[in-house]
């Protein structure tokens, strides 16, 4: 027996209606289906499509995370190639400088 809903369930729309790669509203996380369907969907269905959203921002926000994390390490290492280079460098002129 399903539990009745008081009040209806608010549209997750925060009026950005932008669609990224994948076809999902980068406000709300929509689908185009659920965001023109909206209207007509019962109240589970529209808990269902709120609880999607919510997983969809996740993995966006995760993804953007794990872009930051490599990105980061990929300067780190850069600057560790470039301060090795430096210092390879500098050692290499030592030696040269010595032999003279």
């Amino acid at each position: 027996m399903e539990q009745e809903e008081l009040f209806d369930i608010p549209s997750p729309c925060i009026n950005v209606c932008q669609t990224n790669n994948r076809g999902y509203c980068m406000g709300c996380y929509r689908s185009r289906d659920e965001r023109f369907h909206w209207n007509r969907f019962t109240n589970p269905q529209k808990r269902r499509v709120v609880m999607l959203c919510r997983q969809r921002k996740l993995r966006v926000i995760r993804e953007h995370l794990e872009k930051q994390r490599l990105t980061q390490e990929q300067s780190l290492l850069e600057i560790d190639v470039r301060g090795s280079c430096a210092s390879d460098s500098q050692s290499t002129q030592k030696s040269q400088i010595e032999m003279f």
